[in-house]
């Protein structure tokens, strides 16, 4: 059995949307569970403190997850061409999984959300991996044997599974199967590397 970790920062909800989706790919392949989590707000101001339960969600994650996980996927909104604040504050945070290298040879995904074709999604995908290799990780895309990759008109991406919400909150036909492809993907690979 492998448990994969799923953890995003959503704001708005489509993250979370995407994060579910990811989790359903997960668990279509047998002998693999998902466990969602995700990161609570920061303040400008300070650091906000939040409790460990939140009052309705996922819960937070701890480093805890992170070593624990036989995979990960990494999931924000595009704030600027890169990761939400709140879940760089995390990852920031997990010097001590790269000390221990508890990370190194797993797999990992990215995915992202943005509010417009040309909000940053790629680069956001892009800047999430970057931490991720420093912890010696083995990152997953999305292979071009997946037809809504070439078919999309909204998100998707070679990087990971993206949204663009033009104005709508929900997640398009497309965008629901490549997040679920892209689970799919991630189980069977922490599945063969946890073999080997």
């Amino acid at each position: 059995m492998v448990n994969i970790l799923v953890l995003y920062y959503s704001r708005d909800g489509t993250t979370k949307a995407m994060a579910q989706q990811i989790a359903r790919g997960i668990e279509s392949i047998s002998g693999a569970a998902a466990s969602l989590r995700t990161v609570p707000q920061i303040s400008t101001v300070c650091e906000k403190v939040a409790d460990d339960i939140p009052e309705s969600g996922s819960l937070y994650a701890t480093l805890e997850d992170l070593k624990l996980c036989d995979g990960l996927a990494l999931g924000s909104p595009t704030h600027f061409g890169n990761m939400a604040a709140p879940l760089k504050y995390f990852i920031d945070n997990s010097t001590e999984a790269w000390f221990s290298g508890s990370l190194t040879n797993k797999p990992a995904v990215v995915f992202t959300s943005t509010g417009s074709m040309h909000g940053g999604q790629e680069s956001t995908l892009l800047s999430m991996m970057l931490p991720l290799f420093h912890h010696g990780m083995i990152l997953l895309g999305l292979p071009s044997s997946e037809d809504a990759l070439r078919e999309t008109q909204t998100g998707g991406t070679p990087y990971g599974a993206s949204h663009v919400a033009h104005g709508q909150q929900s997640l398009s036909k497309d965008e629901k199967t490549l997040c679920f492809a892209l689970g799919a993907r991630l189980a069977r690979t922490a599945l063969k590397l946890k073999i080997s």
